[in-house]
């Protein structure tokens, strides 16, 4: 396979009635009615004049219609630029500027913020079995890129990614990328054409995109579209059909939310057998807890947008007990250096480097960042701190940037947010350092708690004080309505401090 619309090409021939998707509105795809759709939504683009090696946006929700139109794009060898349709006009435009795509493709049906910003751009509407879309030409695009035979080469995807420094940089992930990344996600899982995938994770983000829809195009696996997340509707998808539930900790962490505030105590799920949590590190009385609430394993994994998703990966079979993110997935190498600043591995925790096929083709037009991340051996820098253990499996200590000094020790954010989310009215939490005038850093915590909630920051400091050494405890701790967080439910660790500028002062 050349190109990823042959996932679907491979389906539609072998098993055109198996079903595909099952859409946001519930409407049932097989595999040779979104054949149909692709080749619908490829006329579409051909119509507006798109040709190989153009940039194709689609600001999305969860649809058929932006998996359409995603392989459409690839059918024509353009690059498909994913933007989730909940960024602001600001945050579009910005993006757009970058990319300088020839057409821009809103998910209108799915998505009133779609709708919003097409109207915006005086889109067109396009009907089809895709569903329907707004197409908006842009008078601003740049010349093609160059069109590569070999799918190793040929950009597939570009998706933006934030880092911890809010400043957006355009990852450029070949169709080879991918292609590999959906088969290992596949065979990790056991995908078959049997199983149910619910998703809930944005399929514009890299977790969505490659280790869930495309994995599941790889195996011919039923995928249920859910635009938004809303507790209610994914219960009763669990407890009676989904086999497969991928999240991260934040989804996780609001279910058991919504389930205590409900009364009920453990979900009856008899057909889930696989459930995964990625984007941030995990806690073991936390793990423990959703394991039991889903009578599930959570396999733990680990990967970046630059990686396709995946690098590493606990198996169903070694989920029980273990809070590390696995072994390194088939084809990938990692090894740990000296994070910046330092000349030595502190208690073994390094930044990880990695290396194998799923790595990025580089970031678009930024040179500078391209040579930053990428050595000339092929070794990605990835920014994260880790510790490797003796079966070989990474364990995430947070990141190098998100790293505090404090009083010459090192702070791991994670470690201070396992021991607040240990508390019953924690529900998630956010630990980052502030600069102090006499060149140390300040550990300031922010949590999220129950509806209901009586704690106060005097109840979680002794808390925490009964629990953690002096130099790792917070200095302030802060009772938020809502932390700042992206699509997938990620906190945005860089957004905190200005958030919260008036409680911190």
């Amino acid at each position: 396979m050349e190109r990823i619309h042959h996932l679907v090409d491979h389906w539609a021939e072998e098993k055109p009635n198996n079903r595909a998707f099952i859409d946001f509105d519930g409407k049932d795809f097989s595999y040779e009615n979104l054949s149909k759709a692709i080749k619908e939504a490829a006329s579409v683009l051909e119509e507006a004049g798109v040709i190989g090696g153009d940039r194709v946006m689609i600001v999305a929700e969860n649809s058929v219609a932006g998996v359409a139109f995603l392989m459409a794009a690839s059918k024509l060898n353009a690059w498909a630029s994913l933007l989730n349709a909940r960024l602001t006009a600001t945050e579009i435009n910005k993006l757009k500027d970058h990319a300088r795509p020839k057409i821009i493709v809103f998910t209108s049906a799915v998505s009133s913020a779609a709708t919003s910003h097409a109207e915006d751009r005086n889109a067109v509407i396009c009907r089809g079995s895709f569903g329907e879309v707004m197409v908006a030409s842009n008078h601003e695009a740049s010349a093609p890129e160059e069109v590569l035979i070999s799918g190793k080469e040929q950009v597939a995807v570009l998706l933006y990614t934030t880092g911890t420094t809010g400043m957006p940089k355009g990852v450029m992930l070949t169709h080879y990328n991918l292609i590999y990344a959906a088969k290992v996600s596949s065979e990790l899982r056991g995908l078959e054409a049997g199983d149910h995938l619910l998703l809930v994770l944005p399929m514009t983000h890299v977790f969505g995109l490659a280790s869930v829809t495309l994995a599941a195009l790889k195996a011919g696996t039923t995928v249920e579209l859910m635009a938004r997340f809303e507790p209610a509707p994914i219960f009763e998808a669990l407890s009676t059909r989904v086999t497969s539930f991928p999240a991260v900790p934040q989804m996780h962490a609001q279910l058991i939310k919504y389930a205590k505030e409900q009364a009920i105590e453990k979900l009856d799920a008899p057909k889930l057998r696989y459930v995964s949590s990625g984007g941030a590190p995990l806690d073991p009385d936390w793990k423990a807890s959703v394991e039991a609430f889903l009578g599930c394993p959570v396999c733990n994994g680990y990967g970046l947008t630059e990686t396709s998703a995946g690098v590493a990966a606990t198996s169903r079979e070694e989920a029980i007990g273990n809070i590390s993110v696995g072994p390194p997935l088939p084809g990938h190498e990692i090894k740990l250096i000296p994070p910046p600043g330092q000349s030595e591995l502190k208690d073994g925790v390094g930044e990880i480097l990695i290396k194998g096929p799923n790595i990025m083709k580089g970031y678009y037009n930024n040179v500078e960042e391209t040579t930053k991340a990428l050595d000339a051996d092929g070794w990605f820098y990835s920014g994260d701190l880790g510790s490797i253990d003796e079966k070989g499996h990474l364990s995430i200590v947070g990141r190098c940037k998100e790293l505090i000094i404090r009083s010459g020790f090192n702070v791991y954010p994670p470690e201070v947010e396992a021991t607040l989310t240990e508390h019953d009215d924690v529900v998630q939490a956010a630990v980052v350092g502030k600069a102090e005038a006499n060149g140390n850093e300040e550990v300031l915590a922010f949590v999220e708690v129950l509806a209901g909630s009586t704690v106060t920051t005097t109840n979680l400091d002794t808390f925490v004080r009964e629990r953690m050494v002096a130099y790792k405890r917070p200095s302030r701790i802060f009772i938020v309505e809502k932390l700042p967080a992206a699509a997938t439910g990620k906190i945005l660790k860089f957004k905190v401090l200005d958030t919260f500028a008036d409680l911190v002062g």
